[in-house]
């Protein structure tokens, strides 16, 4: 693969790392679309890099900061010069500046106070409480902006500008069974839905409902999936994997999150991929028989 591409939203439990192992997945018909109900970051589409493709997601903002990329609301020129004008003024006034921009952003919404607080916040959480307001405390560094950290995101955003131009993609602000339910035997889902038994706030809220809905929709879908799970960590499994995702391949890969406020709380987590069909990996925990279909064919 090429040297994976970074998104320029910052979010927890990020796939970054575990791209390759997804790509190396995916059978798509040249003609078929991608589909991600849950986009957040956008980094395993983005690195996809599929002609057409379909990101939703039920929180507004992230759905709101990729649409202004699209239409040259937010272009690299202009997110410079904000993060540069925002990153003096945090320098001068500390914590108080990061929450008023917190405040203006609860406010009005504006994509690029969105980026700044994703870039500022702790630990590059995105969360929102009951009432839809960003609520992830300051990451209590003021000089966070400095001259290389803002080149840093302002090639992102470039970045993915560069593929918006090129490629046809939309994004949406729908619930997931919305997304799912247009896909057809062409298309390819990739899925990574909030973790049951994980943490979740008011746009990310998962429980087994949701689990179980999210099941059914791709039980009955005719598109290929991929669905990113938790497996299990040193503390529990998630059991969900037995009672409701036994009858699909799920492979297993372990990934280490930065997601405590101390070192000793940052721990390992093993990943699980499930899909609806044979998987190119060798370890495989459970085979389903599936009828050949024009992806095996496309796939060689």
């Amino acid at each position: 693969m090429d040297k994976i591409l970074i998104p320029p939203i910052k979010c927890q439990g990020i796939k970054t790392k575990i791209v390759p192992l997804i790509l190396s997945n995916v059978f798509i018909a040249e003609h078929g679309l991608w589909i991600e109900p849950f986009m957040g970051s956008g980094v395993v589409g983005m690195n996809a890099k599929h002609s057409k493709a379909l990101f939703s997601d039920i929180n507004p903002h992230i759905i709101a900061f990729y649409n202004a990329i699209k239409n040259k609301m937010i272009t690299p020129v202009l997110a410079r010069a904000f993060l540069e004008k925002e990153g003096q003024i945090l320098l001068q006034k500390g914590v108080s500046h990061y929450y008023d921009v917190r405040n203006r952003f609860n406010k009005d919404g504006n994509p690029l106070d969105f980026l700044f607080l994703s870039r500022s916040c702790f630990n590059g959480m995105i969360r929102f409480n009951k009432k839809g307001g960003f609520n992830v405390p300051f990451c209590r560094k003021p000089q966070r902006f400095s001259g290389a950290y803002i080149t840093k995101i302002v090639n992102q955003i470039a970045r993915f500008e560069e593929l918006l131009n090129y490629f046809d993609w939309k994004f949406i602000n729908q619930d997931f069974e919305a997304t799912i339910s247009i896909a057809s035997e062409d298309d390819f889902i990739y899925c990574d839905p909030p973790y049951i038994g994980r943490h979740v706030d008011y746009f990310n809220s998962w429980n087994e409902d949701d689990e179980r809905r999210l099941f059914r929709c791709l039980s009955n879908t005719k598109a290929r999936f991929i669905l990113s799970t938790w497996h299990s960590n040193r503390y529990r499994k998630n059991e969900y994997l037995d009672s409701l995702w036994s009858s699909f391949n799920i492979i297993t890969k372990e990934h280490f999150y930065h997601v405590g406020g101390k070192e000793d709380n940052r721990n390992s987590m093993m990943e699980a991929l499930i899909m609806n069909f044979t998987p190119s990996c060798e370890k495989i925990s459970k085979k389903v028989d599936l009828q050949p279909s024009m992806f095996d064919l496309i796939a060689g």
